[in-house]
């Protein structure tokens, strides 16, 4: 049973008054700007302003306790307690209590006399071929855009990328600095509907999905041949809804191709929408640019210098444990049973609660391999086709990197859930229970493996620490 810890309801107010954006700065995490929101760069379904979030995937949202609670997994008085400071001491920006000021309807910035800049960022800057770019601009899709500042000193030009509803009406657009001088302004048009980011809708069955219309278009000009043939979608900072609209609308859509980002948010993304699609019966692949994003490849073919592709940590360390497990061999048969399983993991804890992280690291992987036996033996016995290789690869293919942001506890807790679960299988009979049964051996092996994961990650966070401090 937890300890109670009782907050007076000023403390609890202040706690789900904190801003989330310095909140979530401060502990490292990387923000990307999304209109007047600001996106999770390691999570980009979720947005935040002030002391609001909301999760475009799940549907859900609300103040800052409960997004501590879901985005860390912690219990409340935990997610409290960090937001207060903690034992850090830390003092949290509050959120600024604004008026609602009520919602204009979404229009699309002025247009400029000409495109002169637009081309020239496209064609010259990024190098996107110039017939990719008069194609979206003579559907209406791209223009250029002039603005004034609000004292009428400066002009600001950026090319507007528009998205088309199904009957030919505006309803998105996502702005573009034109100015090579620094990183450039980006973002969405204040209320537009992020169920139609700009796109293009071709005749065969295949959509290709990119995180930005610069990367859209970049694509096209690495894969010229018969373009047009295909869909293609830009999320625009907007999570998969405009993925999931085309699908909706489009009745010839019937396989994706997500052409995100190679670095850890993209790839993360990618698990995601991927595995939401196979829910939803939609074949789906993964394509990666050779760098960073297409439009770096685009850069590399010129022979200029392009930003390199960035692995995601935890499939590097995921592969890395992968092929420990596999050359350290296997555990009697005759060990793997729920009291094993649950005695492993109690000296877990234990070793974790000493900070003896090396011997809990052992005792997690010995769980996995135990959890591999238990799975490939009772495959055997019902002649079943997954084998040993079969039951490994599976370990290393379903791990998923964006499931494995919680805190190490909770993954524990959940590596003690299925541990009991074992116990409900104690008078097997049926092929469907075994079945089952093999399955809980193999989710236990995954919880294993992503505890394994976390607890290096933990270790590692901890020597750079340790080094920062020694260099101060």
């Amino acid at each position: 049973m937890g300890v109670y810890v009782y907050f007076t309801d000023e403390q609890k107010y202040r706690a789900n008054n904190v801003d989330l954006v310095d909140f979530l700065q401060r502990r490292g995490e990387k923000l990307i700007p999304s209109g007047r929101d600001k996106r999770l760069a390691s999570d980009r379904s979720i947005t935040v302003r002030g002391n609001e979030w909301y999760d475009h995937s799940a549907e859900s949202g609300g103040y800052a306790i409960d997004f501590v609670r879901n985005f860390y997994g912690l219990t409340f008085p935990e997610a409290v307690t960090m937001l207060l400071g903690g034992e850090q001491g830390e003092v949290y920006r509050p959120a600024s209590q604004k008026k609602q000021e009520p919602k204009k309807p979404f229009a699309l910035p002025a247009p400029h006399s000409d495109m002169r800049r637009v081309y020239a960022y496209l064609t010259k800057t990024r190098l996107i071929d110039r017939e990719v770019v008069s194609y979206f601009a003579r559907a209406k899709l791209l223009y250029e855009s002039c603005e004034k500042s609000k004292d009428g000193a400066k002009e600001y030009h950026n090319a507007v990328f528009v998205g088309f509803d199904e009957n030919g009406v505006p309803r998105h657009a996502h702005k573009r600095g034109l100015y090579t001088d620094g990183p450039g302004f980006k973002g969405n048009v204040d209320n537009c509907d992020p169920s139609y980011s700009f796109h293009h809708i071709g005749t065969s069955g295949r959509l290709y999905a990119f995180e930005a219309p610069t990367d859209l278009l970049s694509y096209i000009t690495l894969h010229p041949q018969e373009w047009q043939r295909h869909s293609y979608v830009a999320l625009c900072g907007v999570s998969e809804y405009a993925m999931l609209k085309m699908l909706e609308i489009y009745q010839n859509l019937n396989h994706v191709i997500l052409c995100l980002d190679h670095d850890e948010a993209g790839i993360e993304a990618s698990e995601k929408y991927q595995d939401l699609l196979y829910t939803k019966g939609i074949p789906c692949e993964i394509e990666l640019s050779i760098h960073k994003d297409w439009n770096e490849d685009i850069k590399a073919k010129h022979g200029l210098p392009a930003i390199p592709a960035e692995e995601h940590p935890q499939h590097m360390l995921r592969d890395e444990l992968c092929r420990q497990l596999m050359e350290s061999g296997l555990p009697a048969k005759s060990g793997c049973s729920a009291d094993t399983l649950s005695a492993l993991l109690i000296k877990v804890r234990s070793h974790l609660h000493w900070g003896q992280f090396s011997e809990a690291d052992d005792c997690l992987r010995e769980m996995c391999r135990h959890a591999i036996v238990g799975a490939v033996r009772e495959y055997r016995q019902m002649d079943h086709s997954r084998d040993l290789s079969v039951v490994q690869a599976r370990l290393r293919n379903g791990f998923r990197a964006y499931e494995n942001r919680g805190h190490l506890k909770t993954r524990l807790d959940l590596l003690e859930s299925d541990i009991m679960s074992l116990r409900g299988y104690e008078r097997v009979v049926s092929a469907a229970e075994k079945e089952k049964l093999a399955e809980c051996y193999e989710h236990i092996a995954a919880h294993g493996l992503k505890g394994a994961i976390l607890l290096e990650k933990h270790r590692q966070k901890m020597e750079q620490n340790q080094e920062m401090k020694l260099s101060m």
